[in-house]
């Protein structure tokens, strides 16, 4: 239940400076070699609804599953923490950052082109059978 950056590891919400929302990963499943880029945030926002006589919502923030994640695409949801090999790309400090990290990774690591990563599109707009057959006719 370990994620890696370099030397470092991280197992405990402590382990993150209080300044990071979150993280851009790479899984890798060590028995397939299939691998998964993607996004995590590590403490959601809760709001619950006001106290009897008072107006406003409350809210507080719960610890998110990053220590049990395998990614969010459907094959890697099936793959063991064990099996895996779970590296933190960036560490972030906002959601917009982890978004441009995550988009950048992709991009640079050509995920759509390569059958070794299980991510199907990018940002949604761009889509690895669409990619797939552009280059085909390009050819």
């Amino acid at each position: 239940m370990i994620w890696h950056k370099g030397k470092e590891t991280f197992e405990t919400i402590d382990d993150f400076c209080t300044d990071y929302v979150g993280f851009v990963y790479k899984i890798t499943h060590n028995i397939t070699g299939e691998m998964y880029i993607g996004k995590k945030i590590l403490m959601h926002k809760r709001t619950r609804p006001p106290l009897k006589g008072y107006k406003r919502k409350r809210v507080s923030y719960v610890e998110s599953d990053w220590k049990s994640y395998t990614g969010s695409n459907i094959v890697s949801k099936t793959w063991r923490v064990e099996e895996c090999t779970r590296e933190i790309l960036e560490l972030c400090e906002n959601k917009t950052m982890m978004t441009y990290y995550e988009v950048k990774y992709q991009f640079n690591l050509n995920v759509l082109e390569n059958d070794n990563y299980l991510n199907g599109n990018i940002l949604g707009k761009f889509h690895k059978e669409k990619i797939r057959k552009f280059i085909e006719n390009m050819k």
